[in-house]
């Protein structure tokens, strides 16, 4: 039978970046890709997916897919049979990112949006592959996502509380995953998640940024089935 599979997507992200992740799954998942685009608060993304997903479900999610998943895990635990954290982090901003972000949607308010600024882009994708398709896809993806979107999910990032203290209440088997080469959420953010929820297992892949499910697919799936088995 088919294990149902909620994904969430990661900032100015959608369903395109779980696509190559998990098609190699085949019909052993049935996914479903959350909307975390219409909510301003983790909370309410949370709440939004829990209202969409069915009754039990595996759940992963990336970055900011990361920090609802947590939410997820306080609001609903009984309802996830597994979860999946990749290049994320459990602590809340500090207040130098805070500032970044805060700048960062001003400067989108006075200017003309254009998704993915190449400097945001050096930190989503490992060095090798800027100037490539699958840059330009993530290009692309934050495009079809739109302004309005990501200052929604921009203040929602902002407002997300500590997640550590509820790291250890975590009961399910749980896959930590990242990038080695991931400047966003660095592996020992990852490193941090693992220690602290009993059973977890942790990934590296190797030669990914923040986008492992895009930049290393194929290892990316292969922990996924794993993790699923367990």
């Amino acid at each position: 039978m088919a294990q149902e599979l909620v994904l969430l997507p990661g900032l100015i992200c959608d369903a395109r970046l779980w696509r190559d992740a998990i098609a190699p799954l085949g019909e052993s998942v049935r996914p479903m890709v959350a909307d975390l685009t219409q909510d301003d608060s983790i909370a309410a993304m949370a709440a939004r997916t829990l209202a969409a997903a069915p009754a039990r479900f595996a759940l992963a999610g990336l970055s900011m897919g990361g920090y609802v998943a947590l939410e997820i895990m306080r609001q609903a635990p009984q309802r996830v049979t597994h979860l999946a954290l990749l290049d994320t982090t459990a602590q809340p901003d500090d207040a130098a990112r805070l500032a970044k972000r805060r700048a960062g949607i001003e400067s989108i308010k006075l200017g003309r949006f254009i998704g993915v600024s190449q400097a945001l882009l050096e930190s989503l994708v490992a060095p090798q592959r800027l100037g490539t398709p699958l840059a330009a896809e993530v290009q692309a993806m934050s495009e079809r996502v739109g302004q309005e979107a990501y200052i929604r999910q921009q203040t929602a990032i902002m407002g997300r509380i500590d997640s550590r203290p509820g790291l250890s209440k975590i009961a399910v088997p749980t896959l930590v995953g990242v990038g080695d080469l991931d400047i966003l959420t660095p592996p020992a953010l990852s490193q941090e998640i693992a220690a602290g929820i009993a059973g977890a297992e942790l990934m590296t892949f190797a030669g990914s940024g923040h986008l492992s499910t895009m930049e290393a697919p194929e290892a990316v799936a292969k922990a996924l089935r794993v993790w699923l088995a367990r």
